[in-house]
């Protein structure tokens, strides 16, 4: 539950619109949910409804209210029967989910309980929205850049993740330094931003340049795409802690979603202010 959803509620009891037994019932769910399952059958409800010993996943309703994003569900780890459990809890609720790094399994399990899902291979997201939009954070877009088309899949799991918190997401692909040209024409796109997530493997050279640009906050993400001394990534995620850039951010090796959620921190951050 967002908190314009909660306040909304507020005012309808205070209206006597809604009574404050409805409302109660409303709000009975949160802000934990236990999810249980023992193999034959996945079960939820409140935690003195499921057996504890059942139980493999508490879902944190109130999450938004906290973060101003719902709780995200990792599917790496998950059984099928459990990612789907766990996404029909969210989904009852009206709020929708988004599941991140979901392999083939996961994804065929979630999209053929949830027709209207949107799913990407490429970004590995399965995303439900909910029932109501999610308010825009800002006007200023969040700008996804990638150095080269091997870091399209981190780069899109921070963009569709970025879209589904709420930002306005502009995509600024395959602009990485070996042909700098590339970016510099690009300048206008670059003003436009107010948040720059910048996704980079080999050196990781990109954010750099980019931090040098802009004034906005850049978050770089270094990517396990390289050669030989590349390290899975390692290489550019040095790079990027080392960067000349003052004020560069940088998140784990691959962490798109993780740097969506910086941009949309920040930007909650601005729309406060």
């Amino acid at each position: 539950m967002r908190r314009d959803q909660l306040l909304r509620l507020m005012q309808a009891v205070a209206a006597g619109d809604v009574s404050p037994d409805a409302a109660l019932e409303r709000l009975a769910w949160s802000p934990v949910e236990s999810v249980a399952g023992d193999g034959s059958g996945i079960a939820a409800g409140a935690a003195d409804e499921v057996e504890a010993g059942d139980v493999f996943a508490r879902v944190d309703h109130h999450r938004t209210l906290r973060h101003g994003y719902p709780e995200v569900v990792l599917c790496a780890g998950k059984t099928p029967a459990q990612l789907v459990g766990i996404c029909e809890a969210l989904a009852a609720k009206g709020a929708g989910f988004l599941a991140t790094r979901a392999d083939e399994e996961a994804r065929r399990a979630l999209a053929e309980r949830f027709p209207a899902a949107e799913v990407s291979e490429l970004a590995r997201i399965v995303h439900l929205r909910p029932d109501e939009p999610v308010p825009v954070r800002s006007d200023a877009p969040v700008l996804v850049v990638s150095a080269g088309t091997s870091d399209l899949a981190v780069a899109e799991e921070a963009a569709l993740t970025a879209e589904a918190l709420g930002n306005r997401v502009e995509r600024l692909y395959d602009v990485g330094v070996a042909g700098l040209h590339r970016l510099l024409g690009e300048s206008e796109t670059l003003r436009r931003a107010g948040v720059v997530i910048v996704v980079a493997g080999m050196e990781g050279a990109l954010p750099s340049v980019i931090g040098g640009l802009v004034p906005v906050p850049v978050i770089a993400v270094p990517t396990s795409v390289g050669y030989g001394a590349s390290f899975g990534g390692l290489a550019a995620l040095l790079g990027m802690l080392n960067s000349c850039a003052a004020g560069l951010t940088v998140v784990n090796i691959d962490n798109g979603f993780g740097a969506a959620c910086a941009a949309t921190r920040i930007n909650q951050l601005v729309a406060r202010r």
